[in-house]
């Protein structure tokens, strides 16, 4: 059987669920119905919406742009709700015309009927380019495109919609995007069915206008404002000025570059997100208003609560300029855009807690904060990030409950920004009555981690929306960095359109399918054992990468516990074998311990399937960057096994073997900036020179660059003997990374644990800070450059590091899986 028969044969696994005819609007969704009316009527022609639609069609496969017909309907033919229809087009019989018509509500219905037929029909897949791109060689030629059932498909949204993005997204992922980046990124959100995206690029133009009317001039806001690199954080406050000051060219190119970002989103039919005046002013505006209640927040992160770019200012919300400056700011925008779409991110609160928790008094906070937007904006809606709910201890009950209700019902939405792991809603009562969207954060800073809560994802949104008195009205991506794990975000997508709990499961196998283009057994077997273990995390642990490569502990050696985490145990009971996951640790470690929850022995048995099957796939992009991610991943858990190898013989004062471990380790690090190099999606390069590019001279180039490294090395400040609170935060696996930072880094700590047994002396933890801060630093100076293109042949490389490294490790008899995912 045929890989596009084989995957017609279970459409109706994941499809079945999305053809009901029944109403599923929420509470929520009532809430914000009239909002969502008012947006019906607003949204672009169909017309325009048609030839945006067609103009993504084309840029993902023009060969077959004569092969679909697109039509966008009214709710009305849908019962009222957003949908997509897939049919046999009536003329497809006649050589030369389409074969298959998609119509939906908008164009981004359009475009996910397009993708789910793609998908379901033709076996393809598409992620980001970074992450292999898309699969669409399974797409019959033009003219043989297979036909769907007479009825055709109607699939429906079970609530309105989908976002995406994080606040920090904007600096982690999209810092140095030009517009043909972003064209390619609204694509694929279009494809995904996004349909609420967050829209903040050029909004430091539009505050240089701004406070212009206020008196702050351009020198004060050079003062203000982030560098390219870190803007996300000079907008919500945490810091000022660090990277900058901004030319006053990137102000306005990003200006001109997101006038074109919201004309495309709201031809698609898109409901981008604006930016709010949070409270967060330049410092200037305490001496030009001296009697406005002006506060000055206190560190963020920095060291010795440096001035320069510590302690931001917060201007207190129930001064009455708090108004003035919300309205001014959604004026000038609408002004710039000639138009929004009534929704306004505002997080105020996003570690900033209030002064005082009198419930008041936080109520009358977010009123006024509210009246900024609707002063402005009679139609204004608050969308903001329910972070605060899940790491600050302030927020209790009566606290949330006075925030919540301090705008009129539907006038606020919440993002339930952690709902795979830490979901708020389960325990707030839907977030006291107020609308919100269950959201699948997934990632921070970007970091390169196979990690996933698959089963979550597959009921998560699913039991939040049949609760009762469920407040949501969507889904969301609130990533705070992309590029990474495409299974995990194709999907979250997808659960935009599930009325039902998806098999994980059967969706899996699908997928492995999808992926590469085609069956390959070993392939699916390899896959399965990924869910169950890589993408099946439950210990609701937050997965922020602090593998000892991309964030080497600084730390006394004899402070690091050499105890490892037992995560390949087996035991037999009644005839099974089962896993066993007993914990060897101490808590009193003083370096953030690498995230470990699933068997190394089973993800490298899985590796072995991967290599088995390169010679069917090794042409495949798509399967070249899975399997270098892999690969990747067991040799850095190997890695950190390694590194408390050189610890345990450091403590036995084993000189010879300290030497000869720590030589291990810094040739596998060697090694795994060679087999990174095998792929675009894993190269430094494009990072850098993306940066530069955007540069209008030599300083600004020289600038732009020390943004990007620093990001992803020491992030912010630090002293001569004092590393960064937020070293390491921004870490990635990427070639050139690790060979040129990573691996000396590393070898500086070694260095300084042979001197101490060579010398009868304890480790100089002073000695090795002060070397490793000067490497960092020199490197956020340094302008090598580094290459933008892969090289070497990934399935080569694999094995030859698999069988130098891991095949060992992985050769006991690996644990299968029965149906209720319990190991065998």
């Amino acid at each position: 059987m045929d890989s596009i028969s084989m995957i017609s044969s279970l459409i109706f696994i994941f499809c079945a669920s999305c053809f009901s005819g029944a109403n599923s609007s929420t509470l929520g969704v009532n809430y914000v119905s009239p909002l969502l009316e008012i947006q019906e009527r607003e949204r672009a022609p169909s017309s325009v919406q048609l030839t945006a639609a067609y103009g993504v069609l084309n840029r993902l496969i023009p060969s077959h742009f004569s092969s679909f017909e697109f039509h966008v309907i009214p709710k009305e033919h849908c019962g009222g709700e957003s949908c997509f229809t897939i049919s046999n087009h009536p003329g497809s019989a006649r050589e030369g015309s389409p074969e298959i018509l998609v119509s939906g509500t908008t164009a981004v219905e359009i475009l996910s009927g397009l993708h789910w037929y793609l998908k379901y029909w033709c076996g393809a897949h598409i992620s980001w380019s970074k992450t292999g791109g898309a699969q669409l060689a399974s797409v019959p030629n033009p003219g043989s495109l297979p036909a769907v059932q007479d009825a055709g498909v109607v699939v429906k949204r079970p609530v309105p919609w989908s976002y995406y993005q994080n606040a920090v997204t904007s600096s982690y992922t999209f810092a140095w995007w030009d517009w043909e980046r972003w064209e390619q990124e609204i694509d694929w959100m279009a494809l995904q069915g996004i349909n609420l995206p967050l829209a903040f690029t050029g909004q430091e133009a539009i505050w240089q206008k701004v406070f212009k009317n206020f008196n702050i001039s351009n020198s004060n806001l050079d003062d203000f404002f982030g560098g390219p690199a870190f803007l996300a954080w000079s907008r919500m406050g945490n810091l000022h000025r660090w990277g900058g000051p901004l030319p006053q060219r990137w102000l306005d190119q990003q200006l001109i570059l997101q006038k074109k970002i919201l004309a495309r989103m709201f031809e698609l039919g898109m409901t981008p997100v604006l930016p709010a005046f949070s409270g967060n002013v330049p410092a200037a505006l305490k001496h030009v208003f001296p009697s406005a209640k002006i506060n000055r927040l206190g560190n963020w992160f920095t060291v010795n609560s440096d001035p320069r770019w510590c302690c931001t200012y917060l201007l207190d919300a129930t001064d009455p300029l708090f108004v003035e400056i919300g309205k001014a700011f959604i004026e000038q925008q609408l002004k710039e855009y000639g138009r929004s779409s009534h929704i306004y991110n505002c997080d105020t609160f996003d570690e900033n807690t209030p002064p005082v928790d009198d419930p008041e008094y936080i109520s009358s906070l977010g009123a006024t904060i509210f009246e900024g937007m609707q002063s402005a904006d009679s139609d204004a809606v608050w969308l903001m990030q329910g972070w605060l709910f899940t790491y600050d201890p302030f927020w209790r009950p009566p606290q949330m409950k006075a925030l919540l209700h301090s705008v009129p019902l539907g006038k606020l939405i919440v993002l339930d920004l952690y709902a795979e792991v830490k979901p708020i809603w389960a325990t707030s009562k839907q977030f006291y009555g107020t609308p919100y969207i269950w959201c699948m954060l997934h990632n921070f800073a970007g970091n390169i981690e196979m990690y996933g809560v698959l089963d979550a994802v597959g009921l998560g949104p699913v039991e939040a929306r049949i609760s009762d008195n469920s407040t949501m009205v969507g889904v969301g991506m609130s990533m705070e960095g992309i590029e990474q794990n495409p299974v995990v975000y194709d999907f979250m997508a997808e659960m935009a359109f599930q009325h039902n709990p998806v098999d994980v499961k059967a969706w899996i196998n699908l997928y492995s399918r999808r992926r590469y283009g085609r069956f390959v057994q070993p392939m699916q077997d390899a896959w399965n054992i990924l869910y169950h273990t890589i993408y099946n995390c439950t210990d609701g642990a937050y997965d922020k990468n602090r593998d000892v490569i991309v964030a080497f502990p600084d730390v006394d050696p004899k402070f690091i516990s050499t105890l490892q985490i037992a995560l390949n145990d087996i035991h037999e009971q009644d005839g099974k074998r089962y896993l066993g996951r007993a914990i060897l640790e101490e808590a009193n470690d003083s370096y953030d311990k690498p995230h470990l929850w699933y068997s190394n022995s089973d993800v490298i048995h899985a590796l072995k399937l991967f290599l088995e099957s390169g010679n069917q796939l090794t042409d495949s992009s798509t399967y070249r960057y899975d399997l270098i991610d892999l690969t990747r991943q067991a040799l850095a858990k190997y890695a950190n096994e390694l590194f408390l190898d050189v610890i345990e013989a450091y403590k036995l004062d084993d000189l010879h073997a300290v030497s000869h471990l720590s030589q291990k380790f810094l040739g596998l690090v060697k090694d795994m900036d060679m087999l990174l190099g095998c792929h675009d999606g894993f190269l430094l390069g494009p990072w850098i020179e993306s940066a530069k590019k955007l540069a209008q001279d030599e300083d600004q180039e020289r600038q732009f660059e020390w943004n990007a490294r620093t990001q992803i090395t020491m992030w912010f400040d630090n002293s001569e003997e004092e590393a960064s609170l937020l070293r390491d935060y921004g870490n990635k696996y990427w070639s050139g990374l690790l060979r040129d930072y990573y691996g000396p880094r590393a070898a500086i700590y070694f260095k300084f644990l042979i001197a101490s047994l060579e010398e009868g002396k304890g480790f100089s933890l002073r000695g090795w800070r002060r070397e490793w801060i000067k490497l960092t630093n020199n490197w956020q100076n340094s302008r090598n450059v580094f290459p933008v293109k892969s090289t070497g042949d990934a399935l080569k490389v694999s094995q030859w590091l698999f069988e130098k490294y891991l095949q060992d490790l992985g050769s006991h008899d690996h644990l299968g899986y029965n149906n209720n995912n319990n190991p065998v």
